[in-house]
């Protein structure tokens, strides 16, 4: 509750909404396209951050905000992501034949959550990711061309991967607040309704 009555106070502001459309210029000048409530969400860390490591008042943290300065460092780290994915040679996870019993279970199940939840479209989602997610955990890595030799002892660089998520995704819990989703598809520009 704490949590959504600050994000209220630092996402309501006159502030934060110019910083989060000067910081998407800045992005689209340097051909990077992020979703507007990832750049939401690294704002807001930014700027809370700021105003408690300097013991000011959010409203005062906004005179250190940098729309370009925020760009260079998020196209700095997609690029990054980019490259050290393509330099490891990270595989492609493979496609189960079209007639496989587990694929034909969880493409059959997004009608059914359908009309079960009707038309949760988040529902059905979370619904098919996590049929989809079990059925990779048990066909699993064995059949990833490229996966092998890029293992190595300690596994894939998981910790720099996790760093590059968190710093584009500073809050992934509350991804699971449907509302928060909800409101994200329709800053992307979509939007989900019955005929």
């Amino acid at each position: 509750m704490l949590q959504r009555a600050y994000d209220a106070v630092v996402r309501n502001t006159k502030a934060f909404k110019e910083a989060v459309a000067q910081t998407l210029t800045e992005l689209a000048h340097r051909g990077v396209t992020l979703a507007p409530a990832t750049v939401e969400d690294v704002i807001e860390k930014n700027i809370s951050t700021v105003a408690e490591r300097l013991g000011i008042q959010t409203r005062s943290a906004w005179r250190y905000f940098d729309a370009a300065a925020l760009a260079d460092r998020l196209a700095q780290s997609q690029s990054s992501y980019e490259e050290s994915s393509s330099e490891k040679g990270v595989g492609q996870a493979p496609m189960p034949p079209i007639d496989n019993p587990e694929l034909a279970l969880v493409l059959a199940g997004v009608p059914d959550s359908l009309a079960q939840t009707g038309g949760d479209l988040y529902a059905v989602i979370i619904n098919v990711a996590v049929n989809a997610w079990m059925a990779g955990h048990i066909h699993g890595e064995d059949g990833c061309t490229g996966c092998d030799g890029s293992r190595g002892p300690a596994g894939h660089d998981w910790e720099a991967r996790m760093r590059t998520i968190t710093e584009l995704q500073p809050n992934i819990t509350k991804w699971f607040d449907r509302d928060v989703w909800t409101r994200a598809v329709n800053d992307a520009g979509y939007t989900v309704a019955r005929r």
